[in-house]
């Protein structure tokens, strides 16, 4: 590939402070978990914002989540039509094949793929109803989200989108057969959560309340 490029230098810097010290602690950690592979108890679907980091959050080491991460953290409606399904081949492997025991959908403030349905939605961002918008596409997973809350005021809206996007993934997740099917037989637990960036806030959604409530 003629395009390819060797890595910036403040990026090998960092890397050979990591081989030097955190890889050369921990070496026989890494070896273990290079020779027996990987078993995970949960996966986290999240956003790929640089801003939200979910290893960090929860304090966890190397081999103890699954991570799966996209534009607003949005998992689409079960469709098996031959075509090419990142988020759909990410929890398909999650639950059958590595049988975590939660899926963990994470939203988060300020949350720009949000907004931008926000936008499209409203019709302040005709770019993204272009059909070569994979942004725009994409964002047309949460438009039964932005009609459940599109009567908010504007200032009120953005945040409950936020939540709106956990909500509907979550929603998406149990069309998913084997989701379903995990589910109903009490191996798998889904839960849904919403992180405040700047507050360092945290909220989960309870059913009983229909409301995401903070720990």
């Amino acid at each position: 590939m003629e395009y390819a490029r060797p890595l910036p230098h403040y990026l090998v810097s960092r890397y050979s402070g990591w081989k030097a010290t955190t890889y050369q602690d921990n070496k026989a950690w890494y070896r273990r978990l290079a020779a027996h592979g990987q078993h995970p108890r949960a996966m986290i679907i999240s956003c790929c914002d640089s801003r939200q980091h979910v290893t960090s959050i929860f304090g966890a080491d190397e081999g103890e989540f699954f991570i799966h991460r996209n534009i607003a953290g949005l998992v689409p409606p079960y469709s098996p039509d031959g075509g090419n399904h990142g988020t759909s081949a990410t929890v398909e492997y999650a639950v059958t094949a590595l049988k975590v025991a939660h899926v963990i959908v994470i939203g988060h403030s300020n949350c720009g793929g949000v907004k931008g349905c926000d936008d499209m939605c409203s019709g302040h961002a005709p770019q993204l109803l272009e059909k070569t918008s994979f942004v725009g596409r994409w964002m047309d997973i949460l438009r039964p989200g932005y009609e459940r809350v599109a009567h908010l005021p504007d200032a009120d809206r953005a945040r409950a989108l936020e939540k709106e996007a956990v909500l509907v993934s979550l929603e998406n997740l149990m069309t998913f057969p084997f989701v379903r099917e995990a589910v109903e037989s009490e191996i798998l637990t889904l839960h849904g959560l919403w992180n405040d960036i700047g507050e360092g806030g945290l909220e989960q959604y309870d059913p009983a309340a229909k409301a995401f409530v903070p720990f």
